[in-house]
C-alpha cells in the first residue's frame, strides 16, 4: 500500500512538473522585451472638393411645390452631367408643413432639395458651381484628400514607419548592450485622414440673368497626416 501511494505521489511530481513547462516556455518569451512607438507625418494636399448646392421653395400646394423642385433639380443634374470627371450625387430632400401664428392650421408648405458634387478638377466644378447659381443656392463647399491620395499617403508612411521602428529598435538594443533583438508585435495606426465637414454656407451674389456667372475662388489647402507604428521587440543579450 505505501509503495503504491509512493509511486502516485511521484506520478503526480512528474506531471506537475511536465505540465510546468509550457509556463516556464512562456516566461522566457517575455524575457528582456520592451514596448516602443515609432511616428511619421507628412503634409497631404487635399485634392477633393465637395460642393453642396440647394434650392427651397414653398407653396400651399404640395403637390405643385413637389414638381417645382423636382423641374429645377432635374435641370441642374441635366447640366452638371454635361461636365466631365464630377460625380453627381443627390442629397437630402424635405418637405415640411407652414403653421399659422397660433400653430395650429397648416397655412403652406416649405420643401429643401440638395444636389452634392464631388471633383478632384477644381477648376471646372468651379465653374459648374457658378453656372448653377443661377437658380441654385450655396450650401456648403469643403476639400477632403481623394481616396487614391490617401492610399498613396498611407503606403508611403507605413514604410517610413517601419524604417523608424527598426531605428528606434536598434537604439533600444545598443542601450541595453544586447547583440541584436526580435520583433514580437507591431501595429500600424493612420491618423490625419478627417472625413469631409461641410463649411457654412458662403455669402454670394447669385448672378442675375444677364450677368456673368459667379465663380467661387478656391483654396483647398493640406491636411497633416501620419502613421504609428507600436510594437515590441526582444533583445538579444550576449
Amino acid at each position: 500500500m505505501h509503495t503504491f501511494r509512493r509511486s502516485a505521489a511521484l506520478l503526480a511530481l512528474s506531471l506537475g512538473t511536465v505540465a510546468s513547462l509550457p509556463a516556464l516556455a512562456a516566461d522566457e518569451l517575455h524575457y528582456n522585451q520592451i514596448s516602443l512607438r515609432a511616428e511619421v507625418s507628412q503634409e497631404v494636399a487635399r485634392d477633393l472638393m465637395i460642393v453642396t448646392l440647394y434650392t427651397e421653395e414653398q407653396n400651399t400646394d404640395p403637390a405643385k411645390l413637389a414638381a417645382d423642385i423636382s423641374t429645377t433639380m432635374n435641370k441642374a443634374l441635366a447640366q452638371a452631367k454635361q461636365v466631365k470627371d464630377i460625380t453627381l450625387r443627390q442629397g437630402s430632400r424635405n418637405s415640411y408643413p407652414i403653421y399659422d401664428a397660433k400653430g395650429q392650421k397648416i397655412t403652406g408648405w416649405r420643401e429643401r432639395a440638395e444636389l452634392r458634387m464631388e471633383s478632384t478638377d477644381f477648376a471646372a466644378l468651379s465653374k459648374l458651381t457658378g453656372e448653377l447659381l443661377t437658380d441654385l443656392k450655396m450650401g456648403g463647399m469643403d476639400f477632403a484628400i481623394a481616396t487614391p491620395t490617401r492610399k498613396a499617403s498611407e503606403d508611403t508612411l507605413l514604410k517610413e514607419a517601419v524604417t523608424a521602428f527598426k531605428a528606434r529598435a536598434q537604439l533600444a538594443t545598443d542601450a541595453l548592450g544586447g547583440k541584436g533583438y526580435k520583433i514580437v508585435n507591431l501595429n500600424f495606426n493612420s491618423n490625419g485622414f478627417p472625413q469631409p465637414y461641410m463649411r457654412a454656407p458662403m455669402m454670394m451674389k447669385a448672378a442675375g440673368m444677364d450677368a456673368a456667372p459667379v465663380t467661387p475662388e478656391v483654396e483647398a489647402g493640406t491636411s497633416q497626416v501620419s502613421m504609428t507604428a507600436d510594437g515590441s521587440i526582444e533583445v538579444l543579450m550576449p
